[in-house]
């Protein structure tokens, strides 16, 4: 998978009615339903087709599908029956558990709901087959169109659907996902917090139950209150626990929503409950009170109808709060906004946003444990210049992306473990070295690397200047990445890449026949005897001398200089224009292979013979050449090897074909400003 190097720019963060529109015909959703209208005809999605490869990608369905629209179904579709609520999402033959906990939760904040739902679709008389839904995605909202041709099996639906057999707008939202990721089967397995910021742009936040702070139902009532979404799981130790049931009805490795926390008077006193949702519409907990457990009946019928609480066995249930802690492990919760829900203030956040990428063999450095390519990651400069109200430090969220990794499960492509570091910045700018990393440690990291889709920390540092490295944990791992710092005071961020610079030295005189060198008479006899007596060799004479000459080097791989190259070498020396290299311009020349041939050599760190691509941008600037991220990887790409090797002639082919490429540019920096001078002097 090959990856460009994305300019870490910060962007502002997109808005919802900025939605882009995705259809493969540039046309956007009215504009398509307008047009089948007009032609009379039913939508059917080209970009998603009704095919086994909408399905699945690694194996066939196991029984004959048939895609059929609700009205093949049933009689009287409709799109959203009595409101959409969590009751509508049951779970189909399909593991996408953490997705459905996600539009459980989708339901309790009818605002977010009508923005990834818009409620304008229906079957009705301007029906056309054809529905969308809106979706966040690394900084910017899509608009995704579908057709509502859907997978059934012996008249019903196979996947998502609701309670309800005649409403369909929670089954088209799971296939408009689907859409988005590349097939149904790409939605098996995930968290909560994924899709939850897929439907509203918001932060994740995760805790564990166990180690969660003492007001932690304080923090779920507040995060509910805020319209924050929250979902909850139970870890398993084995894969061969995965949705194994507890003897109290809870299943291990699953998500689930909560869909509500509240207290309730029992017996003279306030007993903290909390509301709980298995997204396969049944199965719930048997313990206290649970649907028909005995404590129910100690409290008044107002109070339960307040709870709304009901014995259906429908996959809610409450259950004691202090017995939520026991069995349940982690807690996602998805904020809107990211203030703090410990904090009873509101604040209003600034954002910025960074894309990315770790690119094999340049930008791909790994975590800290690997300091010799750890440096040659991404690197982001945070200024951090105003105190939070009445506080000695400035508050941030740091939010680590990694993108596309669900749609490219087809290819291979698992999620990578992931996380980032923050160290206080040096004074002056460009890309920290090997050595700053060495001796430095950071201020701040992730808790941890993990292989989810974000991971975000909150911290509280003073005011400064700070860099953060946004890495996978093992190097040459290659992605996208979308980084988003959200602060209670504006932070401005920038991305540490080098400028373009070149800076040469003049080339030396070439020393007079008297006063030549041992080396210089030897060279002198070999052309000679190569050339005869006019002292000037042709690019394949070059070739042989050149050739001849790096093959005796001991501590360094070589192959064999090309033609190309030697032809390279002369039109980079020849100043008389004859296409051949006299004596004295070969001198001048050995003189710079000598300087590369020491570079290169000091940048063998492990003496092999030759050099990582990682230290490629270091070795290139002892030669005078400073490059950003983007030249570094398309150059690494040209000639490093499958392990991100580099051996001499490739050293030395990129260092001629740099140094050509400056005469060029320099003689047209001279031609327009020859130009512009006369203009000015017409």
């Amino acid at each position: 998978m090959p990856y460009l190097y994305r300019v870490a720019r910060p962007r502002q963060p997109a808005l919802p009615r900025d939605a882009r529109g995705t259809h493969s015909s540039g046309q956007d959703y009215e504009a398509l339903r307008q047009e089948c209208r007009r032609r009379r005809v039913l939508f059917e999605d080209p970009d998603f087709p009704a095919t086994d490869a909408s399905l699945f990608f690694s194996e066939k369905p196991p029984v004959p599908f048939v895609w059929k629209r609700p009205g093949d179904i049933v009689k009287d579709p409709k799109f959203i029956l009595g409101g959409a609520t969590r009751t509508d999402i049951c779970q189909g033959d399909l593991g996408d558990c953490w997705l459905l906990a996600a539009i459980a939760s989708l339901t309790l904040n009818e605002k977010t709901l009508a923005r990834v739902v818009p409620p304008d679709q229906n079957f009705g008389p301007d029906y056309a087959g054809i529905f969308h839904f809106q979706f966040w995605q690394h900084n910017e909202w899509l608009d995704v169109v579908i057709d509502d041709r859907l997978p059934t099996f012996n008249g019903r639906l196979v996947f998502l659907h609701s309670a309800e057999r005649n409403e369909f707008w929670s089954a088209l939202l799971e296939k408009a996902y689907a859409k988005l990721n590349g097939s149904y089967e790409a939605l098996k397995g995930g968290t909560t917090i994924e899709a939850m910021e897929d439907f509203t742009g918001g932060v994740g936040e995760m805790y564990e139950v166990k180690r969660a702070p003492d007001n932690f139902y304080e923090i779920l009532e507040k995060a509910l209150k805020r319209c924050s979404m929250v979902g909850c799981s139970i870890d398993i130790s084995s894969a061969a626990e995965s949705e194994a049931k507890t003897r109290f009805g809870l299943i291990k490795g699953h998500a689930y929503s909560v869909t509500g926390i509240d207290e309730v008077n029992y017996r003279g006193r306030k007993v903290q409950l909390i509301r709980i949702r298995n997204p396969w519409g049944q199965v719930e907990w048997n313990g206290p009170w649970s649907d028909n457990s005995l404590e129910w009946r100690s409290v008044s019928p107002s109070e339960q109808k307040r709870l709304s609480q009901t014995a259906l066995d429908d996959g809610e249930f409450w259950m004691k709060f202090e017995d939520f802690k026991v069995h349940f492990d982690k807690v996602e919760i998805c904020n809107l906004t990211p203030d703090a829900l410990e904090d009873s203030t509101p604040h209003k956040w600034e954002v910025t946003v960074h894309q990315g990428s770790w690119v094999r063999g340049s930008t791909a450095g790994g975590c800290r444990n690997f300091l010799d390519t750890f440096w040659t990651n991404p690197q982001i400069k945070l200024h951090l210049t105003e105190k939070d109200e009445g506080q000695d430090d400035c508050t941030f969220i740091a939010a680590l992306m990694q993108k596309d990794r669900r749609k490219l499960k087809k290819l291979g492509a698992d999620m990578l473990t992931i996380g980032y570091s923050i160290y206080e910045s040096p004074r002056g700018d460009g890309h920290l070295n090997k050595d700053f990393f060495r001796y430095h440690p950071s201020k701040a990291r992730s808790k941890t690397y993990i292989n989810l889709r974000e991971v975000s920390e909150r911290f509280k540092l003073p005011p400064g200047d700070y860099v953060l490295i946004p890495t996978t944990f093992e190097p040459h791992q290659e992605a996208d990445f979308c980084l988003r710092i959200f602060s209670e005071k504006k932070a401005i961020t920038e991305d540490l890449d080098e400028n373009v610079a070149i800076d040469l030295p003049e080339p030396p005189n070439p020393t007079p026949t008297s006063q030549e060198t041992e080396e210089e008479k030897q060279f002198r006899a070999l052309f000679e005897q190569i050339s005869g007596e006019d002292l000037e060799i042709t690019a394949e004479e070059l070739q042989y001398i050149l050739n001849a000459i790096l093959k005796k080097i001991k501590n360094i791989k070589f192959k064999n200089l090309s033609l190309v190259s030697c032809r390279n070498i002369i039109s980079l020396m020849d100043s008389s224009g004859n296409g051949k290299l006299e004596f004295d311009e070969f001198k001048v020349f050995w003189e710079r292979m000598k300087k590369w041939i020491n570079i290169f050599l000091r940048f063998d760190f492990d003496k092999s013979g030759s050099m990582s691509s990682y230290e490629l941008r270091s070795a290139l600037k002892a030669a005078g050449y400073q490059l950003n991220n983007f030249l570094l990887q398309l150059i690494v790409l040209r000639y490093s090897d499958e392990q991100f090797q580099i051996e001499f002639d490739d050293f030395l082919n990129c260092l001629i074909r740099l140094e050509n490429a400056s005469r060029v540019f320099q003689t047209l920096s001279v031609k327009n400003k020859e130009f512009i001078n006369l203009n000015i002097s017409e």
